[in-house]
């Protein structure tokens, strides 16, 4: 509901043609026009609308409702309102016309009345009329007159939509414009804003010159739309028609002639090879909105094709290594038309070349390894280069014959090795291997070099070690031995033959073989006292001794002697049996015995020089967890007899390293 309004002088523009209005009002002066569709309203002191209007102003709509005067100056009763537009209704067609309030209201179309309710009435009263409106400039006119009482009037004009009602097509677009840019191949098209107040909106249709149907490019409610013809260089034509809620459609606009520019090719094509696949690029062109990329094989055939919307490359990491392929690319516009192709470069995807290159010298030879992972397929044949001097120049490298083999690792991989036994003693080699599958060789791998071996030259003797007895046994230590082709070592013991004061040798035999690189060894024993003698032995690759050189230097010791002071009596039922199982401590087991009622297990107590009792059980097993590491300890087992005595003790010990 609106109230009474001011007197603010003011003409606007407030709809556009195709909408209905809403119900906002502008003042303005009685010699003000208000732009159309708006109302123009003029407020009168009678209801005959004689003289002059006391107050004027534009309305978007007319629907008022006044519980006094409508304005100052005016009296509240005995007033009339009068409202006026004059618009373009474009092709025209059916519309409604609704009036309704208390008191009097006419309606009159181009001054024809088409609704008559004047009458002084305490009660709404209402009327709606069907018409059709003429094409083109109409004017509607709305008098209401209050005589007494309250004051409500509103009127409204719609258009009628349903297809069964309204036939009327709306009329042909005006002032069309079409314009084309070649480079773009995007064709530009612009009108003039239909009047019709049921518009829904606007098509745009394509034909080919010499063709009688046209193809429906774009719909829109907007004044423009841009399309791509397909780029052929063919002649097209263009027509805009309007079209309503009911579904009728206009007349076209003129057709408007457009050529085509040709869509080209791509230029500036590149394929090249990587250790990933095929890498591809080209130039963009303007009017392309995608490219296709085909992959063909030897024979031609297509094999793979790709779509790529609005870039410029392309990465193919499905080409298998070795591979040959053939690649080209086309330009593909808005309207789905495809360019002739580019020249179809080709692309090999180089071989795998061999990871992880060693080299370990021999006597005049190389033991050479390498891997190759599943994904490097395919592979199985080798070229193996070698030269004196670097880089590895496979034009002057001399290559080599090798008799590969491989071994199969966890994860798939093979590991090749073959054995160079056509070098020189003494010489530095730098190596190189290829991966061959003909005519395709795959880059050089990592170089591995190695300076080979003279024959008969043994290791240097070990020197530094020492011995050091423990209440676990011996520790031996010497110092490392850093030549290149060092294999293992071999570790002696024995006795010292001769007496003290003069010549003595260790007579010894080999007690352990350790892996180069290893310069400690623990000789776990139960320290009991003897007198022992160790020597450290180096060997190389070749199995040449260091004892070869001369007399080698052994380490003379005195065991620690741990054994109880108590002597274990004999005649004993059990067997007792100590083990050191990897979770710690010491377990113990031992034989059944008739007749008995538990056992009883003892530990040796250095310090009290006795065996302390631990437990009492009548299992056949005891774990001790409250041995010290890094000492021995002997233990004792009894029979329990009923009568209270035990047996003799079955004994053993166990030695616990750190």
């Amino acid at each position: 509901m609106n109230s009474a309004r001011g007197t603010t002088a003011a003409a606007v523009v407030l709809a556009t043609a195709g909408t209905l209005l809403g119900g906002s009002a502008v003042t303005a002066s009685a010699a003000t026009t208000c732009a159309s569709p708006a109302y123009k309203r003029e407020l009168f002191a009678n209801t005959t609308f004689k003289g002059t209007p006391k107050k004027t102003a534009c309305d978007t709509s007319v629907d008022e409702s006044w519980s006094g005067a409508p304005a100052s100056g005016l009296p509240k009763d005995g007033f009339g309102a009068r409202w006026t537009v004059t618009r373009d209704f474009g092709s025209g067609g059916p519309f409604t016309l609704a009036a309704s309030g208390l008191d009097g209201i006419r309606v009159h179309l181009d001054g024809a009345r088409k609704i008559d309710l004047w009458k002084n009435t305490t009660k709404t009263v209402g009327k709606t009329v069907s018409l059709t409106v003429p094409k083109g400039r109409h004017t509607l006119r709305v008098d209401y007159a209050n005589f007494t009482g309250a004051a409500k009037v509103k009127f409204t004009y719609t258009p009628r939509t349903s297809a069964a009602v309204d036939k009327v097509k709306p009329l042909t677009p005006l002032d069309p414009l079409v314009s084309y840019d070649g480079d773009a191949n995007t064709t530009k098209l612009g009108w003039t804003k239909n009047q019709e107040m049921d518009l829904a909106g606007y098509r745009v249709y394509r034909r080919l010159r010499g063709s009688t149907s046209w193809t429906k490019v774009g719909t829109t409610t907007a004044t423009s739309l841009s399309d791509a013809p397909p780029a052929t260089g063919a002649l097209y034509y263009y027509e805009i028609r309007a079209y309503d809620r009911a579904g009728n459609e206009s007349a076209g606009t003129a057709d408007a002639p457009v050529t085509s520019s040709v869509l080209p090719a791509p230029a500036q094509f590149t394929a090249s090879a990587t250790g990933t696949g095929a890498e591809l690029s080209w130039a963009g062109v303007r009017a392309a909105v995608k490219y296709r990329v085909e992959r063909t094989d030897f024979y031609g055939a297509v094999t793979k094709s790709w779509d790529r919307a609005y870039t410029v490359g392309l990465t193919d990491d499905t080409l298998a290594r070795g591979e040959t392929a053939g690649y080209r690319v086309a330009s593909v516009d808005g309207s789905g038309h495809v360019s002739p192709f580019t020249d179809l470069l080709t692309v090999t995807r180089p071989l795998a070349a061999p990871r992880e290159l060693t080299a370990t010298a021999g006597i005049g030879s190389a033991a050479l390894q390498w891997t190759m992972k599943p994904q490097d397929a395919p592979y199985g044949e080798f070229r193996v280069y070698r030269s004196a001097t670097l880089p590895v120049d496979t034009s002057t490298a001399q290559w080599v014959t090798c008799t590969t083999s491989f071994a199969t690792l966890s994860d798939g991989s093979r590991r090749y090795s073959c054995g160079d036994f056509s070098a020189e003693e003494g010489t530095t080699y730098h190596y190189a291997v290829a991966n061959v599958q003909w005519p395709l060789v795959s880059s050089l791998s990592n170089t591995a070099t190695v300076t080979t071996l003279v024959s008969d030259k043994p290791p240097a003797q070990v020197t530094g070690l020492t011995a050091t007895a423990t209440e676990y046994g011996i520790e031996l230590d010497w110092d490392d031995n850093t030549e290149p082709d060092l294999k293992r070592y071999a570790v002696y013991r024995g006795t010292v033959l001769g007496e003290e004061g003069e010549e003595q040798v260790c007579s010894a035999g080999e007690w352990a073989h350790l892996p180069a690189g290893t310069s400690h060894y623990r000789d776990v024993r139960v320290p009991d006292g003897d007198h022992a003698c160790y020597w450290v032995d180096a060997i190389d690759n070749a199995n040449n001794s260091s004892r070869w050189l001369g007399p080698v230097t052994a380490v003379a010791v005195d065991e620690l002697d741990l054994t109880p002071s108590v002597a274990t009596p004999g005649g004993s039922p059990l067997t007792l049996t100590a083990d050191t199982p990897a979770a710690g401590g010491v377990s113990l087991t031992w034989n059944a015995v008739d007749a008995v009622t538990g056992y009883q297990v003892y530990r040796w107590n250095p310090a009290t020089r006795t065996y302390e009792k631990l437990a009492a059980t009548t299992d056949r097993s005891y774990h001790d967890t409250t041995t010290a590491r890094g000492t021995t300890h002997y233990y004792w087992v009894t029979a329990l007899y009923a009568d209270g005595t035990e047996s003799a003790p079955g004994a053993d010990r166990a030695v616990l390293e750190p």
